[in-house]
């Protein structure tokens, strides 16, 4: 039987059709529409692809991107590449991805050479090592019974990456609660050491958790009927090698809600202290019906 790891590696290497064109297929993990996390990964794998990595190597250092519409997790995503310059140290690709005839996300990544220069960073919250965390709890069957089907598919998955939240909060119960939390993360399994696979795998992991901390303030989650929730936009930016075979600390913070808008933010530690990413995203946040028009206050 294929693993979940194996199977995420497959996802995320694109088929190539053309020189600046490529195809990709999508899994269902319990969400309605395609997971975010996977749209941007496999823009990534697209861009990093046109790439002459052996004559001229050149890492991506950032990625910012666009969510357009809804993907359908039935149909396959193609990934149109545009090789938007191609300077002295840096080169710029413009990703489209198209489903339908439509374009679902916009995506624009640079790379860089390698190049020395002077360094800082901030500190790592100072949190339990990832082996004091307890795994994640698994929801009572009979409690997982009662809930939409969608969120039975999203919590009963058994997904490539092991997460163990710092501060857990009880998802469907959720309290009110300042809008930060750490949680530990790192691929259930060990891949190859190409950088390339290990910047994917985080782009696509960086998807997880972000804009849920915009939610924490005011006692919602993505798992209640009336909440709608979905990503608009996203940025990454890489700054130290990594594996995500080892354990990562993701250090997340929502500085603001407004307008049915909310923006996260997040810094991604190596579990030696190095800050090899950081993360910002805003999303949509509505609370249907008699709830919608009451204005949460930070708890």
């Amino acid at each position: 039987m294929t693993s979940p790891v194996s199977e995420l590696v497959d996802l995320l290497a694109v088929e190539r059709l053309e020189d600046n064109v490529f195809r990709g297929q999508s899994r269902d993990i319990g969400t309605k529409y395609v997971f975010g996390g996977q749209v941007l990964g496999q823009a990534l794998s697209a861009a990093q692809n046109t790439m002459d990595s052996a004559k001229d190597p050149r890492a991506a250092h950032s990625l910012h991107a666009y969510f357009l519409r809804a993907g359908d997790i039935e149909a396959p995503i193609l990934y149109m590449v545009d090789r938007t310059r191609d300077g002295g140290s840096f080169s710029v690709r413009r990703v489209t991805a198209i489903q339908h005839g439509q374009p679902i996300l916009f995506l624009a990544a640079s790379f860089q050479h390698e190049e020395s220069g002077s360094e800082h960073q901030l500190s790592m919250p100072e949190v339990p090592q990832p082996e004091d965390v307890e795994h994640d709890h698994t929801v009572p069957p009979e409690v997982l019974a009662k809930l939409p089907t969608k969120v039975q598919r999203w919590l009963s998955r058994q997904g490539p990456f092991e997460f163990r939240h710092v501060y857990p909060r009880d998802e469907l119960k959720p309290p009110k609660r300042p809008p930060y939390q750490q949680v530990w993360f790192r691929l259930s399994g060990k891949v190859g050491d190409e950088p390339e696979l290990h910047r994917a795998l985080l782009t696509y992991a960086s998807d997880f958790h972000l804009l849920g901390t915009a939610t924490f303030p005011h006692g919602i989650s993505y798992y209640q009927p009336n909440v709608q929730m979905a990503s608009l936009d996203h940025a990454l930016w890489f700054h130290r090698p990594f594996r995500v075979d080892d354990w990562l600390l993701y250090s997340i913070d929502s500085p603001s809600a407004q307008h049915a808008r909310g923006l996260a933010r997040g810094m991604i530690y190596d579990r030696h202290g190095r800050l090899v990413a950081s993360t910002a995203q805003e999303g949509m946040i509505r609370v249907l019906g008699e709830d919608a028009g009451r204005k949460p206050q930070v708890g």
